[in-house]
């Protein structure tokens, strides 16, 4: 055989292999719920950081792991500002403060989970990503009644496994793009300034139920934001939830 036949049929079966694991790997990440990020500009597994609109729109989220000394001045700032937000629980503060969970939840604010004891879920393997979101779900719908579709990895901490199995089970995975640093305990005026400075259009707001100037910052936040323009929705209602990419910066945009 030739050397020009050789190197013609290496080609054609290099190509054919680059193929079938191209098509392989559409096929796996379509029915894993996570071949929008296989798309984009990383072979990565990335979680949602912020969405690509053109709309001047924002989601403002709480995270709660501990305390609830200032939760209710929170509610009563996005009461006030007539704002629905989102926020993300861990299964041992659902089931300490049930009565909050409920009050969060008739309020209008969505609710995801946070896991279920707030551990690194990267260190664990599909099962154990599984417990923790089927448990810590099902707390949130035992008290509100209603459907838990968001995650949000404790310490922002995420691998391809904890992606690819909580978009198996149907969670949208949730990050953010601005971090108010409030569990830092800066000043109300500096956690404003970080999120006012770092907003843009679909932009998703890392905040903490018990941070200790966190309620003081929210109606600064609020009413600065709303006008210059922009509105408040819960990240339920800012991301896109099919025919989606997400890019390398965890950016979600619409696909063509």
């Amino acid at each position: 055989m030739s050397l020009v036949r050789v190197y013609k049929l290496k080609t054609i079966l290099f190509s054919f292999a680059a193929f079938a694991l191209l098509a392989a790997l559409c096929v796996t990440t379509y029915f894993t719920g996570a071949y929008a990020v296989y798309f984009g500009n990383t072979p990565r597994l990335v979680p949602i950081y912020s969405v690509e609109t053109t709309e001047k729109k924002v989601a403002i989220t709480f995270d709660c792991a501990w305390g609830t000394e200032y939760t209710d001045k929170i509610l009563d700032a996005l009461e006030f500002a007539d704002v629905r937000s989102t926020w993300f629980m861990v299964e041992f503060w659902t089931t300490k403060y049930p009565d909050f969970v409920k009050k969060i939840s008739d309020a209008g604010h969505s609710i995801g989970t946070h896991s279920s004891t707030h551990s690194y879920m990267s260190k664990q393997n599909s099962e154990e990503i599984k417990k923790e979101l089927n448990v810590s779900s099902q707390a949130i719908q035992n008290i509100t009644g209603k459907k838990v579709e968001l995650f949000r990895p404790p310490y922002g901490d995420y691998d391809d496994e904890l992606i690819k199995t909580a978009s198996e089970l149907g969670y949208y995975t949730i990050q953010w793009d601005v971090d108010s640093l409030d569990w830092k305990d800066l000043s109300a005026s500096d956690i404003s300034m970080r999120v006012i400075n770092g907003v843009q259009n679909g932009s998703i707001i890392l905040m903490h139920n018990n941070g200790l100037h966190t309620a003081e910052a929210v109606p600064i936040i609020l009413e600065t934001l709303k006008n210059r323009g922009y509105t408040f929705v819960p990240v339920d209602e800012l991301i896109y939830k099919e025919n989606y990419v997400i890019d390398g910066t965890g950016r979600q945009k619409q696909a063509a």
